[in-house]
């Protein structure tokens, strides 16, 4: 397997643009591109696991992977909730941690690509928070990362319960990197989607894009 090293923006561009293929809305795009580079910079296949992601839901429904609610449980109708849209609501809905109570996740997707939003919960929170499934357990204070459990387990595709909670302690924490490498496959199963963002070319755009175009006096 080819690996090539990337600089933490390429892979934010990348992922930006793919999740955009992929169907979400910019505002989302740019939440799983910053948290797939959050992963990544702590030696975690983000990329990898947005182009799982991606796959997993091309061309469904969104309201399907989406939570129905955020009380109580959080749940969505496909079965599935989508990470990402799951992980920007708990972000969102971070004073209810602050007060004690412990966010409830069923039947999550990827669940790693949740832990990015709850370094950007502990930010507002100004505590560590803690995101759980199994035997795992990923504790963030927004700037380092904890991690207990074994990686299979951590790098698992699917949850069936996840909890996210605060405050909580940080222990051996982690420091992150500035350079990451990613599997030359999975950097084309991301060019895939990024792709279907590009507008296809007419013969004007041909006209007025780079190169010789139709005055190739070379």
């Amino acid at each position: 397997m080819w690996v090539v090293s990337h600089s933490l923006n390429e892979i934010e561009a990348m992922c930006k643009r793919a999740a955009r293929g992929g169907g979400l809305s910019w505002g989302l795009c740019e939440e799983a591109a910053k948290g797939t580079r959050w992963l990544a910079a702590y030696g975690y296949p983000g990329p990898e696991l947005l182009a799982d992601l991606l796959e997993l839901n091309d061309q469904k429904p969104r309201a399907g992977v989406t939570p129905a609610t955020l009380e109580n449980t959080w749940y969505a109708p496909a079965g599935r909730l989508c990470p990402i849209t799951a992980g920007a609501a708990m972000s969102d809905s971070a004073v209810k941690m602050e007060n004690d109570e412990t966010i409830v996740m069923r039947g999550v997707s990827q669940p790693l690509l949740v832990v990015p939003f709850a370094a950007g919960a502990a930010l507002r929170l100004g505590a560590a928070v803690s995101v759980t499934w199994g035997d795992v357990r990923l504790t963030t204070d927004g700037h380092r990362l904890c991690a207990r459990g074994r990686r299979d387990d951590i790098l698992a595709a699917h949850a069936v319960e996840l909890r996210c909670f605060a405050p909580t302690e940080m222990t051996t924490p982690a420091a992150p990197v500035m350079r990451a490498s990613v599997a030359e496959a999975c950097w084309r199963r991301l060019g895939v989607f990024a792709q279907r963002t590009y507008a296809p070319a007419t013969d004007a755009s041909r006209r007025l894009g780079a190169g010789a175009g139709l005055n190739d006096n070379d």
